[in-house]
């Protein structure tokens, strides 16, 4: 089964939230989240380590009671400019709403597959929502994987918004 976690964080986590798909690592600069990550749900919960990590814990908790939350902490991303682009437009889908890649990739004259990848790329998921991006006749891949645990919490993330899927 593939690893959960999008990447081998360089810092420890400035916060771990319990999900019910996952635990959700938090990483903050101390003015800007720069990752949140699916972490496996043997992973334990941390109380948040900052004042921006724990107003983000609290954001995702309203997120997952209320999947029409709009979120506000600040983020910071890092990426390449069309990573930049694709996130960017991944923020401008409404909860319940999904887009495919290739109307992405019309919109932002690029190819669906560069989509995908900046989408798989996302460092800070959920708040950047690359799970309402669906390929054309089917649910897609999610975090470089097509099948398992990520498209578990895919569907999930979509099921909770009321996004219709498949």
């Amino acid at each position: 089964m593939k690893r959960l976690a999008r990447r081998t964080p360089p810092e420890p986590w400035s916060a771990k939230l319990r999900a019910p798909f996952a635990v959700l690592g938090i990483r903050s600069n101390g003015s800007h989240i720069t990752d949140i990550a699916f972490l496996p749900l043997k992973e334990k919960e941390a109380a948040p380590a900052d004042a921006l990590s724990e107003r983000t814990v609290q954001e995702l908790n309203r997120y997952l009671d209320d999947p029409c939350f709009s979120f506000t902490v600040p983020i910071l991303p890092h990426g390449t400019p069309f990573q930049q682009r694709v996130w960017k437009a991944l923020q401008a889908i409404p909860a319940g709403a999904t887009q495919t890649y290739g109307e992405l990739a019309k919109m932002l004259k690029s190819a669906p597959r560069a989509v995908g990848g900046a989408c798989g790329a996302n460092p800070v998921v959920l708040i950047i929502p690359c799970h309402r991006v669906v390929a054309q006749h089917s649910l897609g891949g999610f975090m470089h994987a097509g099948d398992g645990e990520p498209l578990f919490i895919k569907r999930w993330l979509l099921k909770h918004e009321n996004a219709t899927v498949e």
